[in-house]
């Protein structure tokens, strides 16, 4: 079985929000039923679990009723102090009360355009590997500075990739290989595949999608809110 494990505990402080970014209102629904749909719907992803403030949880409960269509959600996880820790909590908790899960994709609500084909594109690249990771190349020339004021070196710009969401891993050892990191050490990671990697778990890498961006600024949220309006 996969589950799809949607992380829902950012506040919105970046776009001075009082509301956290993953819940306000774009086309008259709020920006997570975008991806709750999305994966519900894909035929791949067996069941769904989201980690969020308990604060929403009885708001997500009345969202879920109409744009979970497949009725695949099965569970609530507490948000961490960081983003890797959400991610652990909803691994412990998805291993308590589920059985038989095979592959874990984890999802940020705050990236509402993911496509059935990225999806797709996961689970067919993981085959025969611990995991896989959606990247898109470096557009940009990119360089090294170790006091942010002065360049140290140029890198190749052949050899970065910018890294997405959502990324597949093998449950089991994607959830030692964090859980190995605890107390402290969790606390420095950036990236959900920065424990595997560390690890030593064998990650793929596919192509990603440009329109698949995270919503973090008031222009990323405008943006969104664009595509939305040209949609309809």
């Amino acid at each position: 079985m996969n589950i799809a494990l949607l992380l829902s505990g950012g506040v919105g402080t970046r776009i001075k929000s009082e509301v956290p970014k993953q819940y306000i209102e774009v086309g008259g629904r709020p920006v997570i039923s975008y991806c709750i749909e999305r994966l519900s719907l894909h035929k791949q992803i067996d069941a769904l679990w989201i980690v969020a403030d308990s604060a929403w949880h009885g708001q997500l409960t009345g969202w879920l009723e109409k744009y979970d269509k497949r009725k695949k959600c099965r569970g609530f996880s507490a948000q961490g102090e960081n983003r890797q820790l959400s991610i652990l909590h909803g691994l412990e908790d998805i291993r308590k009360n589920l059985k038989n899960i095979e592959y874990v994709l984890i999802h940020d609500a705050v990236r509402p355009l993911i496509s059935e084909k990225l999806i797709s594109d996961c689970f067919e690249a993981v085959s025969g590997h611990d995991g896989v990771l959606p990247v898109l190349p470096m557009k940009d020339t990119v360089y090294r500075s170790e006091n942010g004021k002065t360049i140290d070196a140029l890198l190749a710009r052949s050899h970065i990739f910018a890294g997405q969401a959502p990324e597949v891993f093998r449950l089991e050892p994607y959830y030692e290989a964090n859980k190995y990191l605890l107390p402290n050490r969790i606390l420095e990671i950036n990236g959900s595949t920065e424990p595997a990697v560390m690890a030593g778990m064998d990650i793929a890498m596919i192509e990603g999608d440009e329109d698949n961006f995270k919503i973090t600024t008031i222009a990323d949220l405008k943006r969104f809110q664009k595509r939305i309006e040209e949609s309809k």
